[in-house]
This record gives C-alpha cells, sequence and structure tokens, in this order.
C-alpha cells in the first residue's frame, strides 16, 4: 500500500498558480489609461550653402541651432517644449517665459543672440507660454540675431 499522500503537491500547485495569476495581474496593472504622447523632437545644426549638410541630418545634437516638434492640441508650445527637452531653460512663466537654451545650446547675449519661435514656418504672434498648438503645426524655434 502506498502512503504518500498527493494532497501537498495538489496545494502546492494551486498555490504557485494562485501567485503566477497574482503576479500577472500586478504586472498588467489593471486597467491601461491612455497615456499622454510623447513628444517627437528635432535638433539640427543650420548650415551655409558653401557648408554640407551633416549625414545623419535629422539626429539630435548638442549645441543645434534650429529644434522642431510637432504641435498638440490643448498643448502650449512652452509644454511641448519642455516635455520634448526637460534640459530646456526658461525664464519667467506663462505668457512671461522667455526660452534661453534649448538641447545645450544657450542663446548667446553678446552675439546678440535669441531662440525664435514659429508655427508652420511663420514667427510667432504670441510667447511659448501663450501660444496653443494644434496637430499637425510644426513648432520650431530657431537661433536669430537682433
Amino acid at each position: 500500500m502506498n502512503t504518500t499522500s498527493r494532497r501537498p503537491f495538489r496545494t502546492l500547485g494551486s498555490a504557485a498558480t494562485a501567485l503566477f495569476v497574482a503576479g500577472l495581474l500586478a504586472a498588467c496593472g489593471g486597467p491601461a489609461a491612455d497615456p499622454e504622447p510623447m513628444v517627437s523632437a528635432t535638433l539640427s545644426q543650420q548650415s551655409d550653402a558653401a557648408s554640407p549638410s551633416p549625414s545623419d541630418g535629422d539626429a539630435q545634437k548638442p549645441g543645434a541651432d534650429t529644434f522642431s516638434y510637432a504641435g498638440r492640441t490643448g498643448s502650449t508650445a512652452l509644454e511641448l517644449l519642455l516635455e520634448a527637452d526637460p534640459s530646456a531653460e526658461v525664464t519667467g512663466e506663462g505668457e512671461n517665459a522667455f526660452v534661453t537654451a534649448i538641447g545645450g545650446r544657450a542663446a548667446d547675449d553678446s552675439k546678440k543672440e535669441f531662440w525664435s519661435l514659429s508655427v508652420d514656418g511663420e514667427p510667432a504672434q504670441v510667447g511659448a507660454g501663450t501660444l496653443e498648438t494644434e496637430d499637425g503645426q510644426e513648432i520650431t524655434w530657431t537661433i536669430e540675431t537682433y
């Protein structure tokens, strides 16, 4: 007669299954909320007509002179800039915000430089903290001089 009981193995199997299912549920985190889409941005160097353009034209480079990203309905140009480049430097807030550096490239006061904002190739008529963007717009920041 076999005196070995299989009950402990059934209990262990049930416990293992329960832990496995609990782990799966924890990993899933319940119903997923739609996360905010991340901003995809392009940082590029302005080039003179005589100098060749870099082979990786869309690559992000420190010290670049142009930074572009898509608009998103319900977000300001400043909110999207800070989402695309959390290291961007800004003085002031809201409608008084003034962008001083993007992608590690600071506007140089001694060279009379500033970061200029445009929407679909046209200069912005309001500041970045006030400019409500829309899906499909191209928001571009460019180093310019005064």
